[in-house]
């Protein structure tokens, strides 16, 4: 998520946590039945090991396992590898999957990176922290005993878990004359340090479980960089050629996974018509572009973020639903008919810290987000899915920025994502 502070991560103390719970009836825009076409793979709700688990794969618009439909329904947690790195916390891990798993959930959007600082993962450009990397490897093997798929980010373009500016600042420290952390997009010596963090990850042979990263069906996407913005260049080559060649980058050493960019979304320069469904004007020259970045060859997924209460000043409620409405039916026929790959919804949330909205508001949001990819799907639109912002076992609301869902303490949010799960598992073929 853009411009959040995570960095509450790093505290010991815990902050009292008071439920906001209303109980108010959701109010369902979800369509009367489902698409017979689509489906979570049943053969996802099985925790044994012993049959094959196949890829996610890209057919056209959709997504497939083998021949069957696959509709990610899914959450993020952020942090599941920095709390694998002490057992203490580590059980956290199996809570938060098990949660998921309970509620019909299975796939789960994290950091696979954590540059500099405490407890870093890449603590100097191609200087790897070996404890982190098998906390990395809980994580993989976690998702897998509960046949949970893995959406992972390689950097952030934020500074939480160092992002771009940590590289930056190595660059920096090595003598560069890097003035903007915009840089990060077009230093060769930078790129030769994110690139030198790619290769790691990606040929890395997991020793939990013995199998090298890149050939892990429990990875569903590479998501290359959460939320780039280039500002200072509002044309939007800077990051085009960046996107370009990292994902190509990335195809190199993995050509089965799946890769995504991480966009939030907004619409640039190279279709100035949509440009006004944009939340804010600044939205549209920050140097990202939604139908161009995703027109890379080697991108698979289309991704978007859905952030009315961060994005829109005002406090209408109605106001708010309409946009998400109108937000994602654009991107979803424009997914379907630009650029032909299934959408990826993949953080979308509602802080109910904001004075202006409350828990009812969230499940309400939660349902329209829902309700308006299933009525897509019904009249024949792109597969993909949507991605929560963000799930929560019980004991870590410490960290809570008023966007974490811990289901056990919001029964009505609970039944509301397993029902969503009920109606993706009944489209499934017999």
């Amino acid at each position: 998520m853009g411009q959040r502070n995570h960095s509450n991560l790093i505290l010991s103390f815990h902050l009292p946590f008071q439920s906001l719970f209303l109980a108010i009836p959701i109010l369902s825009i979800f369509p009367s039945h489902p698409p017979s076409n689509f489906s979570i793979n049943r053969m996802e709700g099985s925790t044994g090991m012993s049959e094959a688990w196949p890829m996610v794969e890209r057919n056209g618009t959709q997504l497939m396992t083998k021949d069957e439909p696959f509709v990610i329904h899914g959450f993020n947690t952020y942090w599941l590898m920095v709390f694998a790195v002490d057992p203490e916390t580590r059980h956290k891990i199996t809570d938060v999957f098990s949660e998921a798993k309970e509620a019909g959930l299975n796939t789960c959007r994290t950091w696979a990176f954590n540059d500099g600082g405490w407890r870093a993962l890449q603590v100097s450009p191609f200087n790897y922290d070996e404890e982190v990397l098998q906390a990395l490897d809980f994580v993989l093997s976690e998702a897998r005993k509960h046949r949970i798929r893995l959406i992972l980010s390689l950097c952030n373009n934020w500074s939480d878990y160092g992002g771009r500016s940590q590289y930056v600042k190595w660059g920096q420290e090595s003598g560069l004359d890097l003035t903007s952390d915009d840089d990060f997009f077009s230093d060769t010596t930078l790129k030769s340090y994110y690139k030198g963090f790619v290769e790691a990850v990606l040929t890395r042979t997991n020793t939990i479980t013995n199998i090298e990263y890149k050939n892990d069906a429990t990875i569903l996407a590479w998501e290359i960089i959460n939320e780039p913005r280039c500002p200072s260049d509002p044309s939007g080559d800077t990051l085009q050629a960046w996107i370009e060649e990292m994902s190509a980058f990335v195809k190199s050493i993995d050509p089965v996974h799946l890769v995504q960019v991480g966009l939030e979304g907004f619409y640039g320069p190279s279709t100035p018509e949509l440009m006004k469904l944009n939340p804010d004007d600044y939205s549209g020259v920050v140097g990202t572009d939604f139908i161009r970045n995703h027109q890379a060859p080697s991108i698979d997924l289309a991704s978007v973020h859905i952030y009315p209460d961060v994005w829109l000043s005002h406090s209408d409620q109605d106001d708010h639903i309409k946009f998400v409405q109108n937000w994602m039916d654009q991107h979803m026929s424009d997914s379907k008919d630009r650029l032909n790959m299934p959408i990826v919804f993949a953080e979308f949330g509602i802080s109910i810290r904001d004075e202006r909205f409350g828990s009812g508001f969230r499940e309400l949001f939660m349902d329209t987000v829902y309700g308006t990819f299933l009525r897509s799907l019904e009249t024949g639109g792109p597969g993909g899915g949507c991605i929560l912002w963000q799930l929560f076992p019980e004991g870590a609301e410490h960290m809570d920025d008023g966007y974490a869902v811990v289901l056990a303490k919001y029964p009505s949010t609970f039944s509301l994502v397993s029902l969503q799960s009920k109606r993706l598992s009944d489209g499934a073929s017999t």
